[in-house]
């Protein structure tokens, strides 16, 4: 099977290959657009991104499946909550979702994000890091490393993986 990764992000990657690790599989890892906003602001909107990331590392790797990833938050009346939603796009059936955990994002944070900033940069300052995205991501600074994004996205690709194969499996009955 080859599988095709719509981004180059380590942590989205790894989490890809972990939650396939049992499947004998080529994976390649393409720059893909979300084609949403670069801090997206809904459920709606990071879905969105996840989905076309799968579409286009599907149509661009030419592979037996494409998949996306996409953080994002969503607003509630408790506050910004950070959210992370994923995609597997294939040939032949309607994208797959599976969404991950959530946390509320301290105000600091929720209101640099308000006024129209991105997560990555803002938790970069906020933890004087560098490329907090592509290493324990907002959740391994906010749960004080306890699970980090890499963690995180293994844990949504796994329930795209898993409805994956059931899919498969109805479709061969």
């Amino acid at each position: 099977m080859k599988i095709i990764i719509g981004s180059k992000n380590p942590a989205k990657i790894n989490a890809v290959k972990n939650s396939f690790s049992q499947q004998e599989a080529e994976f390649i890892s393409l720059d893909i657009p979300s084609g949403v906003n670069a801090q997206p602001f809904s459920d709606e909107e990071t879905i969105q991104g996840a989905i076309n990331r799968a579409v286009g590392a599907l149509n661009q790797g030419s592979g037996n499946i494409g998949i996306g990833l996409e953080g994002g938050v969503h607003e509630t009346s408790l506050g910004l909550l950070l959210c992370n939603w994923g995609a597997i796009a294939t040939h032949n059936m309607e994208p797959i979702i599976a969404g991950g955990a959530r946390f509320l994002l301290p105000e600091e944070i929720a209101a640099r994000l308000r006024v129209g900033e991105e997560l990555g940069p803002v938790m970069d300052d906020y933890a004087k890091m560098k490329n907090v995205r592509k290493h324990e991501g907002a959740v391994g600074i906010f749960t004080n490393g306890m699970i980090n994004r890499m963690e995180m996205f293994t844990h949504v690709t796994t329930l795209l993986a898993g409805q994956y194969t059931y899919r498969q499996n109805q479709i061969r009955r």
